[in-house]
């Protein structure tokens, strides 16, 4: 077997030294899923996700310090953790990122350059902040087709202005009809929620105004 295949650890480190590695991992790991918790949107986050980024930091950590400069080791390690299967299947391509970015942050720190660690999530954080922040911004300037079902003998357009006017920033009227055999009227709308409006929050303050019978929303498509 060639020499550099039965080479050893060059300069084995100190027990503080592994200890203080695991534990800044452990740091790090943890910005690295309260990033992930803080830019990403409420209803794609996983507490469970989180919780992994934190212990893959750790563990990534151990296995650079475990393998070392020893390649024999790195293809043992290999061919250990292949047996190893994740049924869970990741949801978004973003959630794969973030993945990658904790064992990047392990390794980095269990190969002893923090500094790389640092930077890395400095880097990432304010770039995933600034995608956050763009599409959130997008989001709030698409336009939405608003449909709200008034009762007969209640004037639609001078109940809905008030309610349309705190959370839309633009509306324009799409159609006017009769509903439920003539007792309601269906108004149509195509409208962009205001930059700091919610759309449960103003299907909220429609839904309160007497006479409003059913109201929905739905995102325009770029095809409609």
């Amino acid at each position: 077997m060639p020499e550099f295949l039965r080479a050893e650890l060059q300069t084995a480190a100190a027990p503080l030294q592994v200890l203080a590695r695991l534990i800044a991992a452990a740091l790090l790991g943890a910005i690295v899923g309260w990033i992930y918790q803080r830019t990403r949107p409420a209803s794609d986050t996983s507490s469970s996700l989180a919780i992994t980024l934190v212990l893959l930091s750790i563990l990534i950590a151990m296995v650079t310090q475990v393998i070392g400069d020893n390649v024999a080791r790195a293809f043992s390690l290999v061919g250990a953790l292949s047996i190893v299967r994740f049924r869970t299947v990741v949801r978004d391509t973003v959630d794969t990122a973030f993945v990658i970015f904790a064992v990047a942050v392990g390794m980095a720190v269990g190969a002893s350059h923090p500094a790389v660690a640092l930077s890395g999530i400095a880097i990432v954080g304010t770039a995933a902040w600034i995608m956050t922040r763009g599409q959130t911004a997008i989001n709030g300037n698409a336009p939405y087709r608003l449909e709200v079902r008034v009762g007969l003998g209640h004037d639609a357009e001078g109940i809905l202005a008030t309610p349309l006017k705190e959370h839309a920033r633009t509306r324009q009227l799409m159609s006017i009809a009769t509903a439920r055999q003539g007792m309601a009227i269906e108004v149509v709308y195509r409208i962009e929620l205001q930059s700091d409006a919610s759309a449960v929050g103003m299907v909220k303050a429609l839904n309160r105004i007497e006479g409003v019978q059913n109201v929905a929303l739905a995102r325009i498509t770029p095809d409609e």
